[in-house]
Formats: structure tokens, C-alpha cells, sequence
């Protein structure tokens, strides 16, 4: 397959073109700045046609995951950014799509777990899950959050493309071995014994395991399931917990803790936000479970050892 990922130059985006090219596709990554990479860069601003439109319209699978980073302080400008980055990327694409004489056969397009409502108890599927927005006393920057994932869902609902098929993956964090990761920051505060419980702990988190997160992506292109779609493991668990086992996997006794205060402090100085910390996150993969996929890592002790391993194997 020709398979083009704008906005793969990051790490899930890695990920999935370093998979897709060691088994013998073609893998076009769209990117706003040249960058030296095994498989085929070319350059887009993510807002306007270019000569990036004829990789679209000869590809097989697009795999969108345009937006800039929510890894920083929302101030006005910045929430300007993660808004229009994702919107506009979005539309430009469905543009290219329904421009070609030849569609995509299938329209894999980021979106995040996060759209879900903070919830300790009941976990958020597909089909029934709450979509957030309206928790007492949730704090702005939660509520910009679910805008920027509601908007960016309806920019990718409201494009016409008849002969592509579209489905909005509604991504938790991905575990990857990877430097500069999700995981790779958790392991670093684990190693520095700074990976103690974040706030009380009781927050959930949603993840999914590499392997399985390319997996799930390669089950998707060539199933018939259109839609938003949960990728993440089915066994979200609370924060205290997912850093109690991290800590084991990784050999490590003790892990500071970090009281809600001291979160505040610190994403306040690291210019980021305490959300991506505290909100709780309890996902499940509905849609995927129904439709008969197995994950290799369904829960997260086996996934954390996995990860420990191929992260030392790495170094």
C-alpha cells in the first residue's frame, strides 16, 4: 500500500511509518519542516494545496495526525494553535481527498481520549461514554480541552467523501520504548525515584501498548468500521497504581509522590498543563473488543515489563 501520514514526524507518527516501511509499503510523511527520515518527507504547512496533494491522491491509507503539541502553558495564542492546527489540517486533506480522481480507500483521523468526561467509576466506550465538558467545577483549561476535541471531530464529520471510508481514532496515550515518549518520561521520574502517585492518585489512566496501538491501526484499514473508535487497552487503571507496577517492572522501591499543589508548581515552571496529569481518563476500546480484536498487552503489568525490556535493551 502507499500509505501518507501528515503530521508523522512525531513519535506515534514514527511508530506506524517505521512499522509500515519495514514491511515493504510505501510511507509518505507530510511535515512543516524538512526532516532526514528513512521513508519519503514532504513538506506541507497543513493549511493550504500544494504539490504534497498528488502524495493524497495516489495513496491508499491516510493516516492524519496533524496538530501541534498540548504539551505547554494554554495561553491565548497557544490555544489559538492547538485550535486552528487541528481544524485546518483537517480540512485541507478532506479538500485533497475530494479533489482526487482516485480517493484513499480508507481515512484513519486523529482524535484523543480525552474528549471523554473525567469519571472515576463507569468507563467510557464508544456507544455510551459521556463526552466531557460539563463537570461541576472543572477547571477552564479542561473545558478548552473537549472544544478543541469536539471541534476537531466535527471539522473531520462535516467533509463529504463518498468513496473513502473514515474513522476517528480516539487515541489514549501510546507506550512506546521510544526516547522522548510517554513512557520514556514516566520511566525517567521512576529511575530519578520521583514516580511516586500524581495528586491522590485515583485519577485513571488510559494507555495503549505500541504493538498493540500499530496493530489496532493495521486491523482498522482493513476491517469496515467507520466512526470514532477507542484505541486503548481495556484495562484502564488509576494513576497510584499504573506507577506502583511501572516502579516494579523498572526494579525501583520507592517513588515520591506528588501532591496536587506541587503538580501545579511544577507544570506551571515546566510550561504545561496540570490536566494532562490529573484529569481521570477511564476509556475502554468498545468497538474494537465487539468487533473480535485481541490485544497482546490487555493490561498493563505485562505491558509495563515488556516496555522496561525494550527500553534497557535500547540504552
Amino acid at each position: 500500500m502507499k500509505i501518507v501520514i501528515p503530521g508523522g514526524s512525531g513519535q506515534v507518527g514514527t511508530i506506524l511509518a517505521r512499522h509500515f516501511q519495514a514491511n515493504a509499503h510505501e510511507v509518505i510523511v507530510l511535515s512543516r519542516k524538512p526532516v532526514s527520515a528513512p521513508w519519503q518527507v514532504v513538506v506541507w504547512d497543513g493549511e493550504t494545496m500544494g504539490s504534497w496533494v498528488t502524495e493524497v491522491a495516489e495513496a491508499d491509507v491516510v493516516i492524519n495526525l496533524a496538530r501541534r503539541n498540548v504539551n505547554c502553558r494554554y495561553t491565548p495564542e497557544n490555544r489559538r494553535q492547538i485550535m486552528e492546527s487541528r481544524i485546518y489540517s483537517t480540512r485541507i486533506i478532506g479538500e485533497a481527498i475530494a479533489q482526487a480522481k482516485r480517493s484513499p480507500r480508507v481515512w484513519l483521523q486523529a482524535s484523543t481520549a480525552t474528549i471523554y468526561a473525567h469519571t472515576y467509576d463507569t468507563p467510557n466506550d464508544e456507544r455510551t461514554g459521556i463526552i466531557g465538558g460539563m463537570e461541576p467545577n472543572a477547571p477552564d483549561t479542561w473545558r478548552f480541552s473537549i472544544d478543541v476535541a469536539t471541534s476537531w471531530e466535527k471539522a473531520f464529520d462535516a467533509i463529504d467523501a463518498p468513496r473513502t471510508r473514515k474513522v476517528c481514532t480516539r487515541s489514549a496515550m501510546t507506550m512506546s520504548p521510544d526516547r522522548g515518549g510517554v513512557f520514556d518520561v514516566l520511566l525517567g521520574l521512576v529511575r530519578r525515584r520521583l514516580g511516586g502517585r500524581v495528586g491522590d492518585g485515583r485519577q485513571f489512566v488510559s494507555w495503549i501498548h505500541d504493538q498493540d496501538f500499530i496493530r489496532a491501526v493495521e486491523w482498522l484499514i482493513e476491517s469496515e468500521i467507520s466512526g470514532p473508535v477507542n484505541l486503548t487497552a481495556p484495562e484502564p487503571l488509576p494513576n497510584a497504581e499504573l506507577m506502583r507496577i511501572l516502579r516494579e517492572a523498572s526494579g525501583i522501591r520507592f517513588g515520591l509522590p506528588a501532591t496536587r499543589w506541587m503538580v501545579e508548581l511544577g507544570t506551571w515552571a515546566l510550561r504545561t498543563e496540570s490536566e494532562l496529569v490529573l484529569k481521570s481518563r477511564k476509556v475502554v476500546p468498545g468497538r474494537l473488543l465487539e468487533a473480535g480484536f485481541e490485544f497482546r498487552f490487555p493490561s498493563w503489568p505485562e505491558a509495563a515489563r515488556d516496555l522496561c525490556r525494550r527500553w534497557r535493551e535500547s540504552v
